[in-house]
């Protein structure tokens, strides 16, 4: 699931249901805020594993909720059900992978420079160690920035077009634009993915979504993903 920016605490620029920590909020408005998402998951709020992302490539594999926030990765992988795996997002991509054959998840932050540098690739080798195959993962690619209003440089779009071809698009103006969307499911299905969901919010768009390339200052929406620790029937 992805939360959005109604229903929470924060004052403007925030306002209201911001997750981020690190974005000058009210820490005690962040954390009513994070206390109101788990229980609206019906889960301990001990239960939400955060990361410091840094765009980079790291992979951390939890076990438990001991080290929390997971310092300097930008995934979160588990096999334990009843963690919930939180990555907090304002434009990049918040990627969220499920084995549920082989009771794997992945929660990923996929910026530009991340799908650049290959933490598609790197999250899907951290499930695979746990026992997940990517014929088996199910992807769901959350709101964030779209092709249309993401201008970069050429430069930079074919710097990440050698890793995610699909990523090089034109945006409405006519200019180099990056859908890391399109690019990311591109790496997924390339790497055996059969099932990729498109959320298709694009954040600039919506105002109902955080957007630090809209607003600047702003807050940060969370996509959650958990293995649920209630057994099926039989």
């Amino acid at each position: 699931m992805v939360t959005d920016r109604r229903g929470g605490r924060s004052a403007s620029p925030w306002d209201s249901f911001n997750l981020g920590v690190h974005v000058g909020d009210d820490p005690a408005d962040v954390a009513a805020n994070r206390q109101r998402l788990a229980g609206g998951i019906g889960v301990p709020e001990r239960q939400l594993v955060w990361m410091t992302q840094v765009h980079g490539t790291g992979v951390a594999i939890v076990e438990d909720a001991a080290e929390n926030p997971v310092a300097d990765v930008d995934a979160l992988v588990t096999a334990t059900p009843g963690l919930v795996l939180c990555v907090l997002v304002a434009d990049c991509v918040p990627v969220l992978l499920a084995d549920p054959v082989a009771g794997v998840v992945a929660a990923v932050h996929a910026g530009r420079e991340g799908v650049r540098r290959g933490v598609i690739p790197a999250t899907l080798a951290a499930m695979t160690r746990l026992g997940a195959h990517p014929a088996d993962v199910e992807a769901l690619l959350g709101p964030a920035v779209c092709g249309a209003d993401y201008e970069v440089p050429a430069a930079m779009q074919a710097e990440v077009a050698r890793v995610a071809p699909a990523s090089a698009v034109r945006t409405r103006a006519g200019t180099p634009g990056l859908d890391l969307r399109a690019g990311i499911a591109g790496v997924l299905r390339d790497a055996g993915v059969g099932q990729v969901v498109h959320d298709p919010r694009c954040t600039v768009e919506d105002r109902t979504l955080f957007s630090h390339r809209r607003d600047g200052v702003t807050g940060r929406q969370a996509g959650l993903v958990w293995l649920d620790p209630t057994p099926g029937p039989g």
